[in-house]
């Protein structure tokens, strides 16, 4: 586990889970969006965790769960307010956090009051994809006893925190029906939730838009910067 901050007193605390579709990626891939987060303010956690083959659902999500845990119990450490801490991810790592978020079990297995998550961003994140048909769906669900647990559409409720949940128009990986769906879901539930899908964007241009070199892409950073403001506010 690692944190990325200012060293100030209080500061917002944003946990990033990376992604790579259960299977592939590490927190140093992703360096650059917690440094990203780290200069809009944010006291950063980039957690690793398990994959497929070595486990199956729902072992990442557990580690999900562990890594809110040490950040309660760390953060000040580095500067962060354990009383403001929100969630993002991209790709597999927006499934964690739409989760962790929605589904209060992984939380609670922790001794955690789920409403430690005051706001969550998901980026291209697969919401709504059973029946499986991509492969790696099908090998990382494997543990599922009940299918449609490992969905987080089906965990959506009223008083789910604030969500941000973007699409990208050219995703053939994450379809953007999955961040339709939810964004749905938790509308008509009377839920506080934003889709913000950006056209021509792939499911990689997304997560690379938060870094430097190509934020031209899309103001994929300012606007969950901005959402991430108002909500921890």
């Amino acid at each position: 586990m690692a944190a990325i901050g200012r060293r100030e007193e209080g500061l917002p605390v944003l946990i990033f889970w990376y992604g790579g579709g259960w299977v592939h990626g590490s927190r140093s891939a992703y360096a650059f969006a917690a440094r990203a987060y780290a200069k809009a303010g944010y006291v950063v956690v980039m957690p690793d965790y398990r994959k497929v083959p070595d486990v199956r659902f729902p072992a990442f999500l557990q580690d999900g769960a562990e890594a809110v845990k040490w950040t309660r119990d760390h953060i000040e450490a580095s500067g962060g307010d354990p009383n403001r801490i929100a969630v993002a991810g991209h790709s597999a790592g927006a499934y964690t956090v739409a989760m962790l978020t929605l589904d209060p079990r992984w939380l609670r297995a922790e001794g955690i009051d789920p409403r430690i998550i005051k706001a969550a961003v998901g980026l291209c994140g697969p919401y709504d994809f059973y029946p499986f048909t991509a492969r790696r769906a099908i090998d990382a669900m494997q543990g599922a006893a009940d299918p449609v647990m490992t969905q987080p559409i089906h965990f959506a409720r009223r008083d789910a925190p604030p969500m941000l949940l973007v699409s990208a128009g050219d995703d053939t990986q994450v379809k953007a029906h999955n961040a339709d769906n939810l964004t749905a879901k938790l509308t008509a539930l009377g839920a506080p939730v934003r889709h913000v899908d950006y056209p021509g964007l792939s499911h990689e241009d997304v997560a690379m838009a938060l870094s430097k070199p190509f934020r031209g892409k899309a103001p994929v950073l300012a606007d969950s910067v901005a959402f991430l403001n108002r909500a921890m506010r």
